[in-house]
């Protein structure tokens, strides 16, 4: 298949490093992005795009969430910036809830654990919502690619 993302970086140069959690969830997304993805670019102004699959690096440049798209063999394909402003506050409840939901796997109940993933969900399902809404007519990415992608973008937001 050649509509799907085939390498994922980020430009984690300027952030504070990572807690271990934050670092497996950064692990685990991109390797489920890269084991199951779909990614494709619609033609734009009238203009081909070349078929998949892709490289893309995930920055933040001038506080603009920037998706720098290449092709295998690093032909320039496509670059977006979006801005972070539609993302601030749902990265912001998805720390707070992962905060909650790492102390809890410490110390809490089973059931107490699954209310708390509950919320996770729901809040991850809304920031990958909005990451599809803001990359309409941009790429096409379906909810399970947008929820991996949301977690990277999260990643990219810790601490900066």
């Amino acid at each position: 298949m050649t509509a799907r993302i085939s390498h994922i970086e980020l430009d984690d140069r300027n952030l504070p490093p990572p807690t271990p959690e934050i670092e497996q969830e950064r692990k685990v997304a991109m390797y489920d992005l890269l084991e199951d993805n779909s990614f494709a670019l619609p033609a734009r102004d009238g203009r081909d795009v070349p078929d998949g699959p892709y490289r893309v690096a995930l920055s933040i440049r001038e506080r603009r969430l920037v998706f720098d798209i290449t092709t295998e063999d690093m032909g320039q394909v496509a670059e977006f910036h979006l801005s972070l402003s539609p993302f601030r506050q749902v990265v912001k409840d998805y720390w707070a809830i992962c905060e909650s939901y790492f102390d809890a796997v410490k110390t809490m109940p089973p059931s107490q654990i699954e209310t708390i993933d509950m919320a996770r969900r729901g809040i991850h399902n809304e920031g990958a919502r909005i990451l599809q809404e803001r990359l309409e007519g941009k790429a096409e990415i379906d909810a399970d690619t947008a929820r991996r992608l949301f977690t990277l973008i999260c990643v990219l937001h810790y601490g900066g």
